[in-house]
């Protein structure tokens, strides 16, 4: 086991294994591409969703349920699903990610909506505010610590997934996980866990310590 945690450290510190097309440098980059693209449309898709159905309390039942459908379908079997549909691209790989990620900016999106106090909502529309202006200028603004944070589940999820890229023979970190178990290469495999799990971990400590600078006066 020492000698495994020993040539561990050894591949992760090696200066030929950040550099070129297969190096670490290059597999951060793709997997942070992959995880960066899916959210935003996941981002694009999930918030108009939740901010509808918290906004008008419409839709909530079917809109949660479906939410949690998807949270609920394996990453893998629609990643083969779709490749069998669509043939070998990133598609597969984008609608397994995306469909990870709607759930959580759905459920907080609408979560941080209902949360905004009636009163307040009322007040607004006693000054003479309007449906939209109640929405963009009193409920999105005190909805948006709990929508940044769904943001932020959303993006990690992707992130501790992305590998599957590799499954179909594209990149990112997972490339060391799948060569390795093929290669039975342990130290590749452990590698590209460690990897996968440190940039996650980075990613949410450095999520978390922005989302509390920004909303500090909220607690304050």
């Amino acid at each position: 086991m020492d000698e495994l945690f020993k040539n561990l450290g050894s591949w992760l510190v090696s200066g030929e294994q950040w550099t070129g097309p297969d190096g670490i440098g290059h597999r951060l980059a793709e997997h942070l591409q992959y995880s960066l693209i899916a959210t935003l449309i996941a981002a694009a898709i999930a918030l108009p969703v939740g901010l509808l159905i918290g906004h008008t309390g419409r839709g909530a039942f079917l809109a949660i349920n479906l939410a949690s459908f998807g949270r609920a379908l394996p990453t893998v079997g629609l990643v083969v699903l779709v490749f069998l549909a669509g043939g070998l691209s990133m598609t597969p790989v984008y609608v397994a990610l995306v469909a990870l990620a709607v759930p959580s900016i759905v459920t907080n999106t609408y979560a941080g909506m209902t949360a905004v106090d009636p009163e307040v909502k009322d007040a607004a529309r006693g000054q003479g505010m309007r449906g939209r202006q109640v929405l963009t200028r009193v409920e999105i603004p005190l909805a948006l610590p709990l929508i940044m944070t769904g943001l932020r589940l959303a993006l990690i999820q992707v992130v501790a997934t992305a590998t599957i890229a590799a499954y179909v023979s594209f990149g990112g970190l997972g490339r060391y996980v799948f060569d390795g178990l093929a290669q039975r290469d342990l130290v590749q495999v452990l590698g590209g866990a460690v990897l996968v799990a440190a940039v996650a971990v980075v990613l949410d400590l450095a999520l978390s310590a922005l989302q509390r600078v920004l909303f500090r006066h909220r607690t304050a």
